[in-house]
């Protein structure tokens, strides 16, 4: 039997007055998800244990099984480790957002959490920046995807508080700036930052073709070196991923997974959708289970953009579950599931249980009539039982 696991990043929302009370996951036309959760077993998953911010981090090692309270130290070492960052066991990883501040009554704003969604030819010209005039024996960054870096502090401090800048958009910066033993370090860097791109020749481009220029770094989701046990000695799968974002990577990485480059792949809206299925579909050839995702519902989410939240939702379903659908054989087995909610009226993640289905192509079974949304009802489990699930019930019947 084959496995396929499709994640549509930050899918679940709240129902929206612009949407006559409904959530985008209800108003899009996604017939292969509907049919999938009308002839699946359909349920809720908890995929931010109590106690734990409810980021992409968290929900995805959930979904890949593994609890975030024996093996979570933060975000950034998952994506560090993604990218093939080497850490001693002393190191701090840290996410290094572009960002773009305004100046709002002369204070600080944080006007955009991915800097007018920066690309990483651009990102890469600010990073080497960076590093030419900070890099040190403790300080170093690394390039990652679109507006998302990795800044490692060898012998770092890292219990301290950050904050996730897609948290505060619109807010002054000056209550959520870093605290805490060490904190200091990073505000002085994140200034210094500020004063390196403030007349960059890039901003000035950006600033000329309508974009927002990029004049600050952000510094957040710390954590000491990661480790996992590997998701073969869990579930006697040998698995791969397909995904833009190194955070997903990184956890894919971490679990075993091969997690090859995909063309096209931006973790934007404009990501190729296709592409994804295409190589989802070469994956499987040679692996037992296979996971796609994408980002790009999360991303419209944080920028509050219904119809792009909308759009993503439908490019999944046409472009992604459809061919690997048709594709497939009999008694594949598929897992429709979103990480975690991101309503587009809070623009952040909210933690909550989340919709799934699980489909067997050649099998039916009474799922939930209104097709996979929000509204769906039945059992509700943790990460790792949603996997135990949908891995070694043999039949769904």
């Amino acid at each position: 039997m084959k496995y396929l696991v499709i994640i549509g990043d930050g899918m679940a929302d709240f129902p929206i007055d612009e949407l006559n009370g409904k959530t985008p996951l209800m108003v899009a036309e996604k017939p292969y998800m509907d049919m999938m959760a009308k002839e699946g077993l359909c349920g809720k998953v908890i995929t931010i244990p109590n106690g734990f911010p409810p980021g992409s981090d968290v929900a995805g090692m959930s979904l890949f099984g593994y609890d975030p309270a024996k093996y979570y130290t933060g975000r950034a070492p998952i994506e560090a480790y993604g990218m093939g960052i080497t850490m001693g066991e002393a190191d701090v990883a840290f996410r290094c957002n572009m960002v773009y501040l305004e100046n709002i009554d002369d204070e600080a704003v944080m006007g955009d959490y991915s800097g007018g969604q920066i690309t990483t030819d651009e990102a890469n010209i600010f990073i080497e920046l960076l590093n030419n005039e900070i890099k040190d024996k403790q300080f170093e960054f690394f390039s990652g995807v679109g507006y998302r870096h990795i800044m490692i502090w060898r012998g770092g401090e890292w219990e301290m508080t950050t904050t996730p800048p897609h948290d505060i958009t619109k807010k002054k910066i000056k209550e959520y700036l870093p605290s805490g033993k060490g904190a200091d370090r990073l505000i002085t860097i994140m200034k210094f930052s500020q004063r390196l791109m403030a007349d960059h020749p890039l901003n000035k481009k950006r600033m000329e073709s309508g974009k927002l220029p990029v004049n600050s770094i952000w510094l957040w989701g710390q954590g000491k070196k990661a480790s996992f046990p590997l998701f073969y000695d869990k579930f006697h799968l040998k698995g791969a991923t397909v995904a833009a974002v190194d955070l997903i990577k990184g956890i894919s990485s971490l679990a075993g997974f091969e997690r090859p480059y995909v063309k096209g792949a931006t973790g934007y809206i404009d990501t190729d959708y296709s592409a994804k299925a295409e190589k989802a579909l070469e994956l499987i050839k040679n692996y037992d289970i296979v996971y796609i995702h994408v980002e790009a519902p999360d991303e419209a989410s944080h920028s509050g953009n219904i119809k792009e939240k909308i759009q993503a939702i439908e490019n999944i379903d046409r472009k992604i579950v459809k061919p690997l659908y048709e594709a497939m054989p009999n008694d594949t087995r598929f897992l429709i599931v979103t990480d975690h909610a991101t309503p587009i009226s809070l623009k952040t993640h909210f933690a909550c249980p989340v919709p799934f289905a699980v489909f067997e192509k050649g099998k039916k079974q009474i799922g939930h009539a209104g097709g996979f949304n929000e509204d769906i009802e039945g059992i509700v489990l943790n990460g790792e039982d949603l996997l135990s699930l949908f891995i070694n019930n043999r039949a769904l019947t």
